[in-house]
């Protein structure tokens, strides 16, 4: 198996990288959980291992942002922290397993075997459509009846996150939680200018409105006017 160890302290992530290619697998390192993120995020991982206390990104927080772009890779947390509570906010964080510290290595791999035998997730959709509007995630591209569209990083992000959703309506703390990484409502129009900008990019000279407005509720995006 090709396994992602994110882990800061250098002495152990040298020593089980060594143990698990030892054990027959491929093992990488990442040493902060933005890196970790990353490294994950192209899903050419079949287990992470995880620990929770990370420099620069926290464990947690990496593993929900994977799970927010749609990486379903098994991951087993790694902490010193292991108390039921602990355990319970980790494992609905993402994580798949949980394994406290001190830990023996023969328990450690005998969990990553164990996830890396679960039957493979539904590949992740890569290529979204709505209408003649299309978005590809992985080149990191934007076409409406064939024309090439350039968005900014964050309309790209808010576009993606519209067209998972195609036919819902997607509210501001949706929006606010997954395009923004708020868990608070900042109180600014930071949502209304985004949108308008993102409408005039993909509707604006084109026959019909794909962006919708769902007043009093929040927006949405799906082929044909209301």
């Amino acid at each position: 198996m090709r396994i992602l160890l994110v882990e800061d302290d250098k002495d152990a992530a040298a020593y089980l990288v060594r143990a698990l290619r030892e054990a027959g697998h491929v093992a990488d390192h990442a040493a902060d959980g933005e890196l970790g993120q990353v490294m994950a995020g192209d899903g050419n991982y079949d287990v992470l291992v995880v620990d929770r206390m990370l420099p620069k990104l926290d464990g947690l927080s990496m593993i929900g942002r994977l799970r927010k772009n749609g990486l379903q890779t098994p991951a087993l947390i790694l902490s010193a922290l292991g108390q039921v509570d602990d355990r319970v906010v980790g494992l609905r964080a993402g994580g798949d397993d949980y394994l406290p510290k001190p830990y023996a290595f023969t328990e450690l791999l005998a969990r990553i075997e164990a996830l890396g035998r679960r039957p493979a997730t539904a590949a992740t959709e890569t290529v979204y459509r709505v209408g003649d509007l299309e978005l590809d995630r992985l080149a990191h591209s934007v076409k409406r009846g064939g024309k090439d569209i350039v968005l900014q990083a964050r309309e790209f992000r808010l576009l993606e996150y519209l067209m998972r959703h195609a036919g819902q309506v997607v509210t501001r703390t949706m929006l606010l939680e997954n395009v923004w990484d708020y868990h608070f409502d900042p109180q600014t129009n930071v949502i209304d200018v985004h949108v308008s900008r993102l409408r005039s990019k993909i509707d604006k000279g084109f026959d019909r409105p794909l962006l919708h407005t769902v007043r009093g509720a929040g927006y949405m995006i799906r082929d044909g006017a209301r």
